[in-house]
């Protein structure tokens, strides 16, 4: 979309409103602070009151832009230890396609859980070395199964910040598993997708 100068944290989202309809959605910002458009990830919801609009829509055709919103703000700056864990289920990898477009210079790990190969958005955004695909749907991922338990699996220094984005119950087994393996809670952060 254009962005018509829309400021915007790494992290926040924004509300979109097909000008046709009532309803409207959050959207975590998909493009990085500086880019000059405004992106997000969308996944079409069967009966959905926003998505399918979405989808159907036309280049040039004007939508209601509401925002930018939340707390999942994001600057590397402020953390003493710049070891990043960056955790995400489906479209949660929104915000840190975000991040990792804005600070390029990160030390990362970014795991993604998806069911299926084709649902894993361009991945080639990202150093190979710093991506795991989790599948749960095949085994032609870097992992077969779910993000948690690729997370169980790993050694994982406690100075790291762990960043979770996705379903709620992704987010609470991880961050168990994360308290575990003495991860301070103090440098877990979460956004939850309903």
């Amino acid at each position: 979309m254009e962005r018509n100068n829309l400021q915007f944290q790494t992290g926040q989202f924004i509300m979109l409103k097909n000008l046709n309809s009532s309803a409207k959605r959050e959207y975590s910002v998909y493009s990085g602070e500086k880019d000059d458009y405004l992106e997000v990830l969308v996944r079409e919801i069967e009966g959905g009151k926003v998505s399918g609009r979405l989808k159907k829509l036309k280049p040039g055709t004007e939508i209601e832009v509401e925002g930018p919103f939340g707390f999942f703000k994001f600057n590397p700056e402020k953390f003493a230890s710049q070891k990043f864990l960056f955790v995400a289920t489906g479209t949660g990898i929104s915000p840190f396609h975000s991040f990792i477009r804005t600070f390029t210079k990160l030390d990362y790990q970014l795991v993604h859980g998806v069911r299926k190969k084709e649902e894993a958005y361009e991945h080639a955004d990202y150093e190979m070395e710093n991506i795991k695909l989790c599948l749960s749907g095949d085994e032609t991922g870097d992992f077969y199964g779910r993000v948690t338990d690729y997370l169980f699996t790993q050694k994982i220094d406690r100075e790291t910040n762990c960043f979770l984005c996705g379903n709620s119950e992704m987010i609470y087994e991880a961050f168990d598993i994360l308290t575990g393996k003495g991860i301070p809670v103090s440098n877990i952060y979460s956004e939850v997708y309903f």
